[in-house]
């Protein structure tokens, strides 16, 4: 009987559900193709939205960040669902891997079974129990207990082992079959929130291309930070990249209002100093770009310290803090949904990537409803 190996499993393994691992593993193709149309930058085939109707620069910038809001929030689902596609792709392809070598392994010990039964034979010695196991499936072989008791100690392990591994490998069959199904929900979920995304801000780009320049300067002006960063912090007057690929500048940075509690801290708090300036890009984690859980995670991870990806779960990353109790390095959320993060730096400001347009800044945490604060550790 002819040996198989892994590679041979992936293009035709001998299982009985060979069709349906064959129509798995088709399906896991398209799932893994369609992920590229899910790209971060990608755009989608959505017809612009209808700006909401707005009679006063006012009333556009209140339009205007209540739109940048709802495009946060699902900005941050978009980030979960991220994650979740990402993990259920890793979790499928070491399925897929797995199943592979166990069906190799099923394989030989069939292969085994298949040299004792041609003994077996040649000395006029095969015994029916062993052709019962060979032309039918292990499991229903075992079932009948009675006639393993007729098999010598060898043929009889051969086959409890081959048994066991039959099902062994139709339990990773399984579950290769529940994670495709969470990857195929994460991407749809991720195409969806992304729809979303660029839907609200389609919709706030309208809003703001019908004012005029004066009028658009002026609503712009109104989002800008409570005190403007040194020139030494501004992106026109340092490098992107420091060279150690972290995102941050080699500029000199103003010291700190607060002094950090901590040297991990200090670190956070001395990365989002050096961030002021770069863009706003929802979903980007750096090093050029940020959303605001990007920054934070970012900023903390340059620290040492690694945090989940959305703000919803980042708020449960630490100690809880009161608003009274923030020291520079905490988390400070805000929005009824936990939809927006900064990292406070002290006398009530916050460094943060507030929304397209606006780049990383220093700006109050009272300019946005606070909704809570913990301290990463």
């Amino acid at each position: 009987m002819a040996s198989h190996s892994p590679a041979a499993h992936r293009k035709s393994p001998a299982l009985s559900r060979h069709t349906a691992r064959h129509s798995t593993r088709a399906a896991l193709t398209v799932v893994l193709a369609s992920a590229a149309s899910v790209s971060l930058l990608g755009e989608s085939a959505v017809a612009d939205p209808q700006a909401p109707a707005a009679t006063s620069v006012s009333e556009v910038k209140a339009q205007v960040a209540d739109l940048y809001r709802q495009a946060e929030t699902a900005t941050e689902q978009y980030n979960g669902a991220k994650e979740e596609a990402d993990a259920a792709r890793a979790a499928v392809d070491g399925l897929q891997d797995e199943l592979a070598r166990k069906t190799a392994r099923l394989n030989a010990t069939r292969d085994a079974i298949g040299a004792l039964a041609a003994a077996q034979y040649r000395t006029g010695s095969l015994d029916p129990s062993v052709q019962l196991a060979l032309s039918s499936t292990p499991d229903t072989y075992l079932e009948r207990a009675g006639m393993l008791s007729r098999l010598d100690a060898q043929t009889a392990a051969a086959l409890a082992r081959l048994s066991a591994e039959q099902r062994d490998v139709t339990r990773t069959h399984d579950a290769a079959d529940e994670k495709l199904d969470a990857l195929t929900s994460a991407q749809a979920k991720l195409a969806a929130r992304k729809k979303t995304v660029q839907s609200k801000l389609r919709a706030a780009q309208a809003l703001l291309d019908r004012l005029t320049a004066a009028q658009r300067a002026a609503v712009e002006a109104s989002d800008g930070p409570a005190s403007a960063p040194s020139a030494a912090t501004r992106a026109s007057d340092r490098t992107p990249l420091d060279g150690d690929g972290d995102g941050t500048g080699s500029g000199s940075t103003p010291a700190p209002p607060v002094a950090a509690p901590s040297s991990r801290a200090a670190q956070a708090v001395a990365f989002a100093y050096r961030a002021i300036g770069l863009p706003y890009v929802w979903g980007a984690t750096g090093p050029n770009s940020y959303d605001c859980s990007g920054l934070t995670q970012a900023a903390w991870k340059s620290a040492g310290v690694s945090l989940p990806r959305t703000t919803y779960t980042q708020i449960n990353a630490g100690t809880r803090v009161s608003k009274s109790q923030l020291q520079p390095g905490d988390l400070v959320f805000f929005y009824s949904g936990i939809s927006h993060v900064g990292l406070y730096i002290g006398n009530g400001q916050m460094i943060h990537a507030p929304h397209p347009g606006a780049p990383v800044r220093i700006a109050p945490i009272s300019e946005m409803p606070f909704a809570g604060a913990t301290r990463p550790s």
